[in-house]
């Protein structure tokens, strides 16, 4: 029977990169550097979380339905998160939200998970040496900055997105072959329409049909157990749950944690889901595996 070939997205929040340092804290870092001295960070983190959960709930989906952009969507956030703690009266900083933003849209605000790029390096050298073949995308409930902050990650991302926005002309290879955004399709994990979208953009990297890419195995890698491993199991992928904090819940998913005795697509073959608590974890259990560092 011939290799297999693999259809692996990633979540990207908390699953391929993560904030260099808690959010409120560089939010308060870059406030009292533009003079609002006697701003704390644990009342930005009240702040923040409250000013996140009212525009969510005002204009959900990153402000999609309401045509908001990522730029206005988060410029409101960032302006009521700190209103509540400055006098009334006193101006914001015009500094403040520019200089936010572009944090938080580069490798300034964020930082890439180390097992990372050696995981995909690992899986592409195994795949072509086996004569199969494996596509990389990334599904996440996010607006389109992720793949700007993934590009200077140093992450080589394919310009391919949903909806499919063009042809693939060029045969370079990418670490991510394709993104899809909660934002551009409308909808968020753990709705199955997101996981259909990814099913698309696998045609658009094939150049095949939809009874094409039916012949692939595909597999979802994220941090939440809701969103990312029922939403992926109900959309019929297979799932993995990578929880890099050892004492989180584990929801009853089946953990890999000693040495494989048997590859990943095998497992797959009876369990629908399994966990790991790290990507370098789960590269052992993968095609070329091999123990990769954290």
């Amino acid at each position: 029977m011939p290799p297999r070939n693999i259809l692996l997205c990633f979540d990207a929040f908390g699953t391929l990169f993560r904030p260099r340092q808690p959010i409120a804290q560089q939010y308060g870092e870059v406030a009292r550097s533009l003079g609002l001295a006697n701003i704390k960070n644990e009342d930005v983190n009240k702040s923040f979380k409250a000013a996140f959960k009212q525009e969510s709930k005002q204009n959900p989906n990153y402000g999609k339905q309401n045509g908001l952009n990522a730029e206005k969507w988060w410029s409101r956030i960032i302006v009521n998160t700190f209103t509540p703690l400055i006098p009334a009266g006193q101006k914001l900083p015009e500094e403040l939200v520019p200089k936010l933003l572009h944090r938080f849209w580069s490798k300034e605000g964020y930082v890439l998970y180390p097992d990372v790029l050696p995981l995909l390096q690992q899986l592409r050298k195994a795949h072509r040496y086996g004569n199969a073949r494996v596509v990389v995308g990334v599904i996440t409930n996010s607006d389109d900055r992720v793949p700007d902050i993934l590009t200077s990650l140093g992450m080589k991302v394919s310009p391919l997105r949903f909806p499919v926005n063009q042809k693939l002309e060029s045969r370079d290879e990418y670490d991510i072959d394709f993104a899809v955004m909660s934002y551009d399709v409308g909808f968020e994990k753990p709705d199955a329409r997101m996981f259909e979208a990814g099913k698309t953009m696998l045609e658009a990297v094939i150049g095949g049909s939809i009874e094409d890419a039916k012949e692939w195995r595909k597999i979802y890698v994220g941090d939440e157990y809701a969103k990312d491993v029922v939403g992926a199991v109900e959309a019929g992928w297979n799932a993995v749950l990578v929880e890099r904090d050892n004492d989180a819940d584990r929801h009853g998913v089946k953990w890999l944690e000693g040495e494989p005795t048997k590859s990943l697509y095998e497992v797959f073959e009876t369990e629908k889901a399994v966990g790991f608590c790290s990507l370098g974890r789960l590269a052992q259990w993968l095609p070329g595996g091999r123990r990769i560092e954290n």
